[in-house]
């Protein structure tokens, strides 16, 4: 068994990364790490552009996440 992780966004929008993990507990540490990837992107394309790319830190809705377990 394997494990992937969908990352749900709050427009109801739906992404299930390509990344196969071995064990639940690697597929949860995953998905830490693409939220995290994903506010700093954010965080970044409002430095670099505030006009474009509106960041407020109070405010910002992280995505969640889920683990599916996946057949080989």
């Amino acid at each position: 068994m394997k494990y992937q992780v969908k990352l749900i966004f709050a427009d109801g929008e739906e992404i299930i990364d390509d990344t196969l993990c071995d064990t639940y507990d690697e597929a949860v540490d995953y998905s830490d790490y693409l939220v995290s990837c994903y506010q700093t992107g954010a965080e970044t394309l409002n430095m670099s552009n505030m006009g474009d790319y509106e960041y407020d830190e109070d405010n910002f809705e992280l995505p969640d996440c889920e683990i599916i377990e996946v057949d080989e």
